[in-house]
């Protein structure tokens, strides 16, 4: 198993939206870099852990807790000249982009990123390195636990 931090802008997609979606699972869409798309197509398995991230926004942070419900599928919206994630490389024959469904599995409190700065266990984390873009990045083991527990603080 392994784990992974995705990054979504609350007002395309928030941790409630995931809740409130039939089967508690939405498609990850709209991902346009390489590094990125390429851990979900080729690193992702179903059942893998996601830390499911707030960004963009006031305060970003760890908004819930999840898991990779599907394998890598094309992204639909790299089709539609509407989408702003529209790629007019992309083609059904060679899609450029791809998805997977993530499901929610738990939430708990709000860990905001300032938080996460100061956790001597997540230093080295992708996420906190300086000039990190990523939206969609692999969590070690040791960081996946040290931020579980601390989203489940305080709850029983």
């Amino acid at each position: 198993m392994a784990y992974w931090l995705m990054k979504s802008e609350p007002d395309e997609t928030s941790f409630d939206d995931v809740l409130a979606a039939p089967g508690r699972t939405v498609s990850w869409f709209g991902v346009r870099n390489y590094q990125a798309r390429n851990f979900m197509r080729d690193a992702m398995s179903v059942g893998d852990g996601v830390l499911f991230y707030h960004s963009s926004c006031a305060v970003p942070g760890v908004a819930g807790i999840a898991e990779v419900a599907s394998g890598p599928y094309p992204d639909a919206t790299q089709f539609d000249p509407s989408s702003p994630y529209h790629d007019p490389k992309a083609t059904s024959a060679h899609p450029r982009w791809i998805s997977v469904d993530v499901r929610a599995v738990e939430g708990g409190r709000y860990l905001t990123l300032a938080e996460m700065r100061s956790v001597p266990a997540l230093g080295d984390m992708v996420l906190l390195q300086k000039g990190s873009r990523l939206s969609v990045s692999p969590v070690t083991a040791g960081q996946w636990n040290a931020i579980v527990a601390l989203l489940r603080e305080g709850q029983r």
